[in-house]
């Protein structure tokens, strides 16, 4: 059963969504960007219904100044207070809860890893982690790198080259210009608390997405697991399965594979 709960944050009025169910380990869903916290083509709503039906409580909500919530909308770094907030309700209201663990995706990866432990969240789920600058569409370096890379693996390019239809003196400077430019400043403060969480962080990548790649190439020093899903949709659309089954494995503690889901440490 899915009810609206209400709830204050500095003086605001929050609205989320309780998912009822009978199991002691509760999930946190935190929407990303500035999406309401249904999500992306409602697929945080669809995500809360599935993991309800297998006897998982969910509990969604919008930030303030997002969706139904009162409030300036001060972005991601402002949002340790609604997400303490929102954990203290979601355990208020589904007191039968032993364990609470929570997922997002994009900014809400970053807020979780940073901000996580305060809320008295147990695990984290982090999909496609934020590394970028306020305000950034994406950290494209990376991901700007790998279509470079992708593009010389292919014979059509050398021939191209070999023609002279590629300019050789721009390529060469675009590519070193591309791949001396400094990782965003967020990445080490980030970094540094996803692996401040140890066993109780799990990361999963979409590979073709330019802010999973820009991820990967941060924390390529890292000793960091992810499961990779083969898609570049930044919300996983189409590939539902994938999510569940990340947020499945975080339950049980315990890695459970699909066909879409490949695991490989960070590089």
């Amino acid at each position: 059963m899915r009810r609206l709960i209400a709830f204050a944050c500095r003086g605001e009025t929050l609205l989320g969504t309780l998912d009822a169910a009978t199991g002691t380990t509760g999930i946190l869903i935190v929407s990303g960007g500035n999406e309401p916290r249904m999500g992306a083509h409602r697929g945080m709503a669809m995500l809360a219904t599935r993991l309800a039906a297998q006897g998982h409580p969910v509990f969604r909500y919008d930030r303030r100044g997002v969706g139904d919530s009162e409030g300036t909308n001060g972005g991601w770094r402002s949002a340790a207070p609604d997400l303490a907030a929102a954990a203290a309700t979601f355990r208020a209201e589904a007191p039968h809860l032993t364990r609470l663990i929570a997922f997002g995706n994009c900014d809400a990866a970053t807020t979780l890893a940073l901000y996580g432990r305060a809320a008295g969240i147990d695990r984290i789920i982090l999909a496609n982690p934020w590394l970028g600058q306020d305000g950034d569409a994406l950290p494209p370096a990376a991901a700007i790198r790998k279509h470079y890379a992708q593009r010389l693996a292919s014979p059509g390019a050398w021939w191209r080259l070999a023609r002279g239809g590629i300019d050789l003196t721009r390529l060469r400077a675009g590519l070193v210009k591309l791949w001396h430019s400094p990782t965003p400043p967020l990445s080490d403060t980030v970094l540094d608390a996803i692996a401040g969480w140890d066993e109780n962080a799990s990361i999963l990548l979409a590979e073709g997405d330019a802010t999973a790649i820009a991820f990967q190439a941060a924390a390529r020093h890292r000793r960091f697991t992810t499961r990779c899903v083969a898609t570049a949709s930044h919300s996983f659309a189409g590939h539902a399965q994938a999510v569940d089954a990340a947020i499945l494995a975080a339950l049980n503690q315990k890695v459970v594979l699909t066909p879409s889901v490949k695991m490989r440490p960070s590089r």
